[in-house]
């Protein structure tokens, strides 16, 4: 059976780097992959939907929506602020 959403990603470690896979079939599982992968500097090689490769288009929206959810998380620890008011404030996680 093949997984709704497939992330390859690599990790550098000193001269090489190790590619791996995340494999979830729940979308909201996957952006919060991104999420924590943006947050970790780590590589992103290729999103792929039920075996086929995104359009960039399509990525691009995915990783955008991660990195959104990433500076709504830091701007709410930085300011103190609840979910609702960085939405009302910044309107990042709308």
């Amino acid at each position: 059976m093949i997984p709704k959403y497939t992330i390859e990603y690599s990790m550098p470690l000193r001269r090489h780097a190790h590619v791996n896979h995340y494999h979830t079939d729940d979308p909201v599982a996957a952006k919060e992959f991104l999420e924590e992968a943006l947050d970790r500097g780590l590589k992103l090689l290729a999103i792929r939907h039920e075996g086929v490769e995104l359009a960039p288009k399509e990525s691009d929206r995915l990783v955008n929506d991660a990195a959104r959810m990433l500076a709504a998380k830091r701007i709410c620890a930085s300011l103190n602020l609840s979910a609702d008011e960085e939405r009302f404030r910044f309107g990042l996680m709308a």
